[in-house]
C-alpha cells in the first residue's frame, strides 16, 4: 500500500508559479511511474505530467509544455511538479497518482490550484 500526501497549491496570480510536492509513504516497491492529473470544474480528470521511476522518461499534456516539469526524489519519496507561467486554465485540483506493475494505481486527496487575478 502506498499512501500520497499533495501541498503546494493555493491561489496565484496569472504568469505566476506554483510548485507542488507529493509526498508518499509505505511501500513503493514495485512502482513504476509516478504522475501529476487535474481535474477543473465541470470537466474530466486529464494527465498532466509523468514521470519513470527513474526519471529517465517524461510525458507532458501539449498544454503544459514547457511550463510545467515534473521532477522526483527518489530518497524523500517525493514527487513534484514545478509550474511556472500559469494561467487561468490551469485552475483545477491536482492529484498525484503512483502506478506499479499490475498497473493498480494510489491517489492523493488532491490540492487546490487557483489561478486568478
Amino acid at each position: 500500500q502506498v499512501q500520497l500526501v499533495e501541498s503546494g497549491g493555493g491561489l496565484v496570480q496569472p504568469g505566476g508559479s506554483l510548485r507542488l510536492s507529493c509526498a508518499a509513504s509505505g511501500s513503493v516497491f514495485g512502482i513504476a511511474t509516478r504522475g501529476w492529473f487535474r481535474q477543473a470544474p465541470g470537466k474530466e480528470r486529464e494527465s498532466v505530467a509523468a514521470i519513470s521511476w527513474s526519471g529517465g522518461n517524461t510525458y507532458y499534456a501539449d498544454s503544459v509544455k514547457g511550463r510545467f516539469t515534473i521532477s522526483r526524489d527518489n530518497a524523500k519519496n517525493t514527487l513534484y511538479l514545478q509550474m511556472n507561467s500559469l494561467e487561468p486554465e490551469d485552475t483545477a485540483v491536482y492529484y498525484c497518482s503512483y502506478t506499479d506493475l499490475d498497473s493498480h494505481s494510489y491517489w492523493g486527496p488532491g490540492t487546490k490550484v487557483t489561478v486568478s487575478s
